[in-house]
């Protein structure tokens, strides 16, 4: 009986053993795809276009009619610290909120690993753009055709908000417009990078989708803050396109975006 005991207990540990043996970590290899969902917010609220009123810290009351944005030069962090870079010729994308299918960017044969930063540029960066018109591929004529292009000698608009806006000393809806560029020697081109909060689980049979939230609030009502009624062109709408604002802007979108969430389905 003694014997037969031992016997049982060398069985079981034996099978302890070559249960570890083949519990290996799982092999990840080959490629997959990725979704990157861009959702625009004004505040804590879901943005909706033409018809909500947006109040700011400054007590402007804002009806936001468009929101575009060009989203470019995706990087992607692995959880061992080495990045992806997606191909720089696809890798120019315009979020419209009044466009839906637009705001789910799908990316195409991504190494299979586990993600844990996004990295992506708001507008187009200077060295894409001193490669000529001849070198903007499909995307100098998909900028034309979304109205995010002023003309080529002027550049690409890298981020368009505009609408209708009251204040305390401007009880009439006057218009609005917010656009980042180039303008002059400033190139007012930025690059975010956000943390996810649980991995992105790229495979061959799982396609994530990393949950953007993009607080539009932010663009004149973030770390530095933007009256639009400062900026009233002689009654006739506030512009803001260049000027000392512009660079406080760009340094807002920082600030802009944040990871809500990420799907591993």
């Amino acid at each position: 009986m003694k014997n037969l005991l031992n016997k049982a207990i060398a069985i079981i540990a034996l099978s302890a053993v070559f249960t570890g043996c083949t519990t290996n970590d799982e092999v990840i290899s080959g490629t997959g795809n990725l979704g990157v969902e861009f959702d625009n917010s004004f505040g804590s609220n879901d943005l909706i276009l033409s018809t909500q009123a947006n109040t700011t810290s400054n007590n402007e009351v804002l009806k936001i009619n468009k929101i575009k944005y060009i989203i470019s030069n995706i990087v992607l962090t692995k959880e061992d610290g080495t990045t992806f870079t997606y191909p720089k010729s696809e890798s120019y994308f315009i979020v419209d909120e009044a466009t839906v299918a637009s705001r789910l960017l799908e990316l195409t044969n991504v190494p299979a690993a586990n993600y844990t930063k996004i990295k992506f540029g708001i507008g187009v960066d200077k060295a894409q753009w001193e490669l000529g018109a001849a070198g903007q591929g499909n995307f100098l004529a998909t900028a034309q055709a979304a109205d995010m292009l002023w003309s080529w000698s002027a550049g690409y608009k890298f981020l368009a908000f505009e609408g209708t806006f009251t204040s305390p000393t401007m009880a009439n809806s006057t218009s609005f417009m917010v656009h980042t560029g180039q303008t002059g020697t400033n190139y007012n081109y930025t690059e975010i990078t956000l943390d996810l909060p649980t991995k992105a689980m790229v495979r061959t049979t799982i396609t994530p989708e990393i949950h953007v939230v993009a607080d539009v609030s932010k663009i004149i009502d973030g770390t530095n803050k933007i009256k639009l009624s400062d900026n009233n062109m002689g009654g006739m709408g506030a512009m803001i396109m260049g000027g000392t604002n512009l660079p406080l802007i760009t340094a807002n979108l920082n600030g802009m975006f944040t990871v809500a969430h990420v799907h591993n389905d």
